[in-house]
């Protein structure tokens, strides 16, 4: 490798480095201790001294300096890890720069001209490795040649990056290195003349923390099903712990299946990965959780500034985040004040003047007449520059239209009324419109049932002056805020308004508060008549989520009045149906129908449905799929989350996942089913304002409020009863509407009557005890359990293989522990005997020959098992479908030929005495063959050539196959021509495959008389010359009626020596482009394995429909 030329004084290292060869500009040198002639003590100490100083990965065993003569400084311009590489760099130097520097007069020009060229092959390096990318290229490059010489993996393993470490094997460090591949955690050290190397795969890895022990405070561990390893000392193990997270992460979800996992695109190809790659990424996944944006959104920049907040008439300081769509500010105090400014609703971006007091100002101005000012930020010309280019896209992409009449008269319309929306219907944001709203409504709208289901009846409530007047002091109060803080979805997002949304959003007002705080407004006036043209769409079809939305349509809230016509189901199923056609990955999952009802309570029907978008692909990301990978890592978080903050709770109930399964309800429905409504919706405005937060802190609170219930259960069952009982006897006291009865109401039959916890007191004590998890904690945490958990799928997907395996091809349970052997590789656990072969063969085997296919499956068992043990590894199966499939004409064909002769040829094989039944035709033809169109070929000239190109190609380290008997070449023939029936192409195929076996007779007819006569080139010559034969000649296979006309045809293998070579055969089937189209042409196994599949069900329904004669005998008896 060409090292950045650099000075070094020679005699600083005269004792650690042993001259080679040298020249008159160029020393080659070897590190003292490597290779031949270093002592064994000298050794150990040099790499005692590299390890210790860090320096394993920067010293290479040789390398070449450049000296020009009479100074004493030298430059390196070349390293290498073997005597190989570092004589190539040599031969180089020789023959390119050696006689070109004797031209040089000045030493300096030498020394110029030789840094210069060093560095032009440098680029030229960097450049096809794509070291570029790296922060260091120079030291990324040696670490680089570090790794592949220590390691051997193949050129695909990328390396993303490397750092200095040690790792803990008992109470004893051993420094060295560790280096990060897009597939594996490496580590290197060589210590006092021992060698340590450690690979893990990152798909092995169970559990990867951070920990202590007894020698260091912070260790990262990473725990694999076998062993623990330690890894400490790095000089920034923030960041080496945040690059394991996502590597580990980007692999697994890789591993399974792209149902649900959408990576960036930088990460779709691995071989592309890179460390800024993944630092982009984590930077991506806290930007969206943060603020709850969409997937697609990608972060641009985040610069530090201050913002202008007008209620605390002073600046701000936090951090200003730029991306795609947004504009997002958060300030350093958490939860002090956050800013979403999506540029739909931007009007402009200016600079102000730089002043003293307002360093480096812009404001920011936007639709509803706010103007946003920030100051101190740094590089503002190009983060101006690229917002403006950005807010342009932005609006021609989604053109804005201006609503002009807005209602005046309506309470909440001066609240929430924006410029941004796109037509009167979202300009007018009441609950209830007037009654000329209603009707210019319905006359705009395409949907059947555009308004909100129902607001809760107020009659039959209990003191309802009480609660209306409870109702309206929190609407003052909303009115108050919006006016100091903003009314849009640019509002000021401070602890004030956590506050009012932890007293309960005015039913008035919760479902507009909804849309902008989930920010689903954006969506709603970007994407005018996109869920009409949903509902025509998807409404009508039939398919197994339709079926599946129409069974879970009348259990869904159905207690409520709204959901007890048809109107409020039909609405429901529009919104289900119209999703599941948006986002076929999830389509419709449980649990969707009852949060999509009580979004309908409060909102229009498409408000619903965009609010029901932000939801499954936002704010509970992986939550509904038929995995819920997303749900159990937050009840993996859950659980960590409980010994954090109630470990009594913890401790007495030793299995968490108990707990678990009972509170999974409560993350995929936010308490809609397991509490009454009127106090569930109160958790959803927090939910829609805080996100997943509010779930994980209510959960701790309602646990601790039942803490010592929970101890004194005495099982799960218990346990449940204690809940469930708690929970329905939640009251919302400020609700007007009357209370809505629960799933879980039978559990409320008690004979004493039992205490009520009100809504608001539950959730303002989890913000005041367990509200101090930020967004950043919640998802390192999830990011740590998801590696657990996806870990644990794969775990189930291997289990459920191997049962798969086991049911559909060993039909006995006693063979199974036999042929299981859970210590060896995977790929390598599970064997299947002969039978199992044959069967899983004619399954999958591209080479389908008819009655021919058993027969081809035996002998390709016996050449396969290697042991002789009658048993085959999954592996060696693997390999040889590799080659039928993705294999090239030669090894087809070499695979083929081995299936021919001995071992996988026995002379006991049934179908091996006489496998054509009649004979070939008379060897004595010629090699010159007519054509229809009346042209003759030479072919012998042709296959003398090929046969010495294929001679010289060959590799010399090859062993050579035996040839091939006269008695196995007709076998040989019978399979190709068993392969070619039914093919488009079979009668060119079959005409093809007569002139090349005539060919292949002809040449081991001849060997066979050279070998007999010692010399035979005249009678070869003359024979050659014979005519053409007839086309009914110009055939291998005779009508099968007709008895061989000469025995002698086929004398037996032993009675001469007729042969041919697997090039000879490669040659003839090369003189035939449609046995080339045919042995090229690609192979798709994907449909063979479907086809297997649904073969091996239909198999196993046919034996279950049909139980075995006797059986039934029995039984009828």
């Amino acid at each position: 490798m060409w090292l950045k030329p650099e000075e070094v004084l020679l005699k600083n290292a005269l004792k650690l480095w042993v001259t080679q060869k040298s020249s008159c500009y160029f020393v080659l040198q070897r590190r003292r201790g490597h290779g031949e002639g270093g002592g064994r003590l000298t050794g150990r100490l040099v790499g005692a001294l590299d390890a210790v100083l860090d320096s394993s990965a920067r010293v290479a065993p040789f390398r070449i300096l450049l000296q020009v003569p009479g100074s004493q400084v030298y430059s390196p311009i070349a390293c290498g890890a073997t005597l190989e590489e570092i004589n190539q760099h040599w031969d180089w130097l020789e023959q390119n720069l050696l006689h070109t520097l004797s031209v040089f007069d000045n030493k300096d020009d030498i020394t110029s001209f030789v840094k210069g060229k060093v560095k032009a092959l440098i680029a030229e390096e960097t450049s096809s490795r794509l070291a570029e990318q790296e922060e260091e290229p120079e030291k990324f490059r040696e670490a680089l040649v570090k790794f592949e010489a220590r390691f051997n993996f193949p050129e695909a393993e990328k390396l993303v990056t490397y750092y200095s470490c040690c790792c803990w094997k008992g109470r004893v460090p051993r420094q060295g290195w560790l280096y990060l591949s897009i597939n594996h955690l490496c580590f290197y050290s060589f210590f006092l003349g021992k060698e340590l190397k450690l690979v893990i795969p990152w798909v092995d890895i169970l559990k990867l923390e951070r920990t202590s022990n007894v020698f260091l405070t912070d260790t990262i561990r990473i725990t694999t099903q076998n062993k623990e390893r330690d890894f400490s000392m790095f000089l920034n193990l923030d960041e080496v712990f945040k690059m394991m997270e996502q590597l580990a992460d980007v692999t697994l979800r890789r591993l399974l299946d792209n149902e649900v996992f959408d990576l960036d695109p930088d990460l779709q190809e691995p071989s592309q990965i890179t460390k800024r790659d993944l630092e982009a990424r984590a930077q991506n996944e806290f930007f969206r959780a943060f603020f709850r944006l969409p997937r697609k959104e990608r972060l641009h920049a985040v610069v530090d500034c201050s913002l202008w907040t007008p209620f605390s008439r002073c600046h701000t300081a936090g951090r200003m985040f730029t991306s795609d769509s947004y504009i997002c500010f958060a300030s350093r105090e958490d939860g002090c004040c956050n800013v979403v400014l999506p540029l739909r609703e931007v009007v402009s971006i200016e600079k102000m003047e730089d002043t003293s007091l307002l360093p480096n100002p812009i404001i920011v101005s936007i639709r509803s007449k706010m103007a946003f000012q920030f100051i101190e930020l740094k590089d503002r010309e190009n983060l101006v520059e690229g917002l403006l280019v950005r807010l342009k896209q932005v609006h021609a992409n989604h053109p804005v239209h201006y609503d002009s009449s807005p209602s005046d008269d309506d309470m909440t319309s001066s609240v929430f009324y924006s410029t941004s929306m796109c037509s009167d219907k979202f300009g007018d944001l009441e609950m209830v419109s007037s009654q000329n709203g209603e009707e210019k409504e319905k006359e705009k709208s395409p949907l059947p049932h555009p308004e909100p289901l129902t607001v809760f009846q107020q009659s039959g409530c209990q003191s309802p002056d009480s609660r209306l007047s409870r109702e309206q002091i929190k609407i003052s109060l909303w009115n108050d805020h919006f006016v100091e803080y903003g009314r849009t979805v640019c509002m000021f997002r401070t602890e004030k308004i956590r506050k009012l949304v932890a007293m309960g959003i005015p039913e008035s007002l919760r479902g507009r508060l909804w849309l902008l705080f989930s920010d689903a407004v954006t969506d709603l006036a970007s994407h005018p008549g996109y869920y009409g043209n949903l509902v025509e769409q998807s409404l009508g079809r039939c398919c197994l989520v339709t079926d599946e939305i129409e069974r879970d349509l009348h259990r869904s809230l159905p207690e409520h009045p709204a959901f007890q016509k048809e109107t409020g189901i039909a609405a429901l199923r529009r919104v289900l149906t119209a999703y599941a056609h948006r986002n076929p990955k999830i389509g419709y999952c449980q649990s969707m129908n009852i949060l999509t009802s009580v979004l309908l309570l409060y909102a229009k029907e498409e408000e619903a449905f965009w609010l029901l978008v932000a939801v499954c692909e936002r704010m509970l990301p992986d939550y509904f799929n038929h995995r819920v990978i997303g749900a159990q890592v937050d009840q993996s978080v859950f659980e960590e989350l409980i010994k954090e903050h109630l470990p009594e709770l913890a401790e007495h109930m030793n299995d968490l996942s108990a707990l678990a399964s009972i509170s999974l309800s409560w993350f995929l429905t936010l308490f809609l089913s397991i509490m009454p409504l009127e106090s569930a919706v109160n958790v959803v405005d927090c939910f829609f304002y805080d996100g997943i937060k509010a779930i994980f802190q209510l959960g701790l609170a309602v646990l601790e409020a039942n803490a010592e219930e929970l101890c004194s259960s005495k099982d799960d069952g218990q346990a449940l009863m204690i809940l469930s009982r708690f929970l329905d006897h939640i009251k919302n006291e400020d609700s007007p509407g009357p209370p809505i009865g629960s799933h879980h109401a039978f559990f409320s039959d008690d004979q004493e009557p039992y205490p009520v916890t009100d809504i608001a007191d539950l959730i303002r004590d989890s913000y005041e005890k367990f509200g101090n998890q930020s967004v950043e904690q919640i998802e390192h945490l999830r990011c740590k359990h998801r590696i657990r958990v996806l870990q644990g799928h794969e775990d189930t997907t291997k289990q459920n293989v191997r049962a798969h395996m086991m049911s559909c091809y060993w039909e006995h349970p006693r063979p199974m522990p036999l042929r299981h052997d859970p210590s060896r590789p995977y790929a390598e656990q599970y064997r299947i005997d002969a039978r199992q072969f044959a069967h899983m063969f004619q399954l999958v085997s591209p080479w389908t020959c008819g009655v021919h296919t058993e027969i081809l499956a035996e002998r390709t068992f016996r050449l396969l098992d290697d042991n002789m043990d009658q048993l085959m590894e999954f592996k060696a199966f693997v390999s040889c479908l590799d080659i039928m499939y993705n294999g090239e004409m030669n090894e087809k064909i070499k695979l083929l030929y081995r299936l021919h002769i001995p071992p996988a040829l026995t002379e006991n094989d049934r179908d091996s005495q006489s496998p054509l039944k009649n004979p070939l035709l008379s060897t004595s033809r010629p090699l010159v063959l007519g054509k229809p169109n009346g042209d003759t070929i030479d072919y012998q000239k042709q296959l003398k050539q090929m046969i010495k190109d294929l001679a010289k190609e060959k590799d010399k380290t090859e062993k050579e196959l035996p040839k091939m008997s006269q008695r196995e070449f007709i076998q040989f023939c019978k399979t190709l021509y068993s392969m070619f029936h039914e093919d488009p192409e079979e009668n060119e195929l079959y005409q093809a495959i007569a002139t090349v076996t005539t060919l292949l007779l002809q040449i081991g007819e001849v060997g066979q008389r050279s070998s007999s006569s010692g010399s035979c080139s005249q009678e070869c010559s003359e024979e050659l010359q014979a005519s053409a034969p007839s086309p009914e000649q110009d055939s291998v296979f005779v009508e099968t009626g007709k008895p061989p006309q000469d025995p002698r045809a086929f004398p037996e293998a032993g009675e001469g020596d007729w042969t041919v070579s697997l090039e000879h055969i490669l040659a003839s089937l090369l003189t035939e482009q449609s046995l080339v189209n045919f042995f090229e042409k690609p192979l798709n196994i994907k449909s063979k394995l479907e086809n297997a599949k649904l073969n091996q069900y239909s198999l196993k329904a046919l034996e279950m429909s049909h139980p075995p004669q006797p059986e039934l005998k029995l039984n009828n008896l």
